[in-house]
């Protein structure tokens, strides 16, 4: 399991659904089952630190959370799920072949949703045969500490699987708002050309990277500026979406991916998970601008 996929399946079984836990390989759903086991673990002694619960009431609840997930390697153990909730990679083609075998494996009433953050929930449904029952569940990372999720419905979507979905959310302990399914739904059709408007205006020279990244932490009020953000998202990140919704709709300006961008993806710095991006990291902090832009 990936990090949205444990995350997810974390979060849903510590609010006390059962989970099916499905990867491709043996060793990658060890993988998520463990970072799962440490972080439920983490988390209930932070609430014996803040004296929410005795130790013995936290032991109980991790022992609880775990014990409804299962981890598995065949997509038959879908079977007879309620929800299933996709979080592999974003790559359309990829996603076909997974959702025509669900479409043609899942039971009747189940309910598909995409953790997409910016693919067609549409045409996932469409590769269901079930498109009424599809909709995007879009958390954000990390799934823990993030309380929203976009619930997205299609045009398609019915009235009564959107709302399941919604209510699914905030059972969750989130706090969902509904969207269309348009390209980045809420959160991402802002945030990435803002970080991409934010590249064009150093490349331009209006201000240096760190200037502009200063001027909207202390102007904005923003946490973290622009620049930081597209370091610690990933710039190859950044530019798979961006070209995505180009391609898609090639008149759209804001869409348009900076030379800056795509020069540092070709040199294999993606920021902060390659350690250099528009920023040089030392693990997650930032300790130095990249001597070039």
């Amino acid at each position: 399991m990936g990090l949205m996929g444990h995350g997810i399946a974390q979060v849903t079984a510590a609010s006390g659904f059962q989970v099916v836990a499905l990867d491709t390989k043996t060793e990658f759903v060890e993988s998520g089952l463990d970072h799962i086991t440490k972080n439920v673990n983490m988390l209930a002694q932070k609430q014996v630190q803040k004296g929410k619960l005795e130790e013995s009431q936290a032991q109980q609840s991790v022992k609880d959370t775990l014990a409804r997930i299962t981890g598995t390697t065949s997509r038959d153990d879908l079977a007879d799920c309620d929800l299933v909730v996709e979080a592999i990679i974003e790559n359309i083609d990829v996603k076909k072949e997974l959702y025509s075998s669900l479409g043609a494996l899942c039971k009747p009433g189940c309910i598909f949703a995409t953790n997409t953050s910016s693919l067609s929930v549409t045409e996932m449904g469409a590769f269901t045969g079930r498109p009424s029952q599809m909709v995007g569940l879009h958390y954000f990372n990390p799934v823990q500490a993030m309380r929203l999720v976009e619930v997205v419905r299609t045009d398609s979507t019915s009235e009564e699987v959107f709302a399941a979905a919604f209510k699914f959310a905030g059972d969750c302990g989130k706090t969902p708002i509904s969207c269309k399914d348009t390209p980045g739904f809420v959160v991402n059709r802002l945030l990435v050309p803002y970080l991409s408007e934010a590249l064009a205006l150093a490349e331009r020279g209006v201000a240096t990277v760190s200037d502009i990244d200063t001027a909207m932490r202390l102007g904005a009020g923003h946490p973290m500026g622009p620049i930081t953000l597209a370091d610690y998202v990933g710039l190859d990140t950044t530019l798979y979406i961006l070209d995505g919704w180009a391609a898609s709709f090639p008149e759209e300006k804001a869409f348009r991916a900076p030379a800056s961008l795509r020069a540092k993806v070709a040199a294999g710095k993606f920021g902060r998970k390659t350690q250099e991006g528009f920023y040089k990291w030392d693990g997650q902090k930032v300790v130095d601008v990249s001597d070039d832009l």
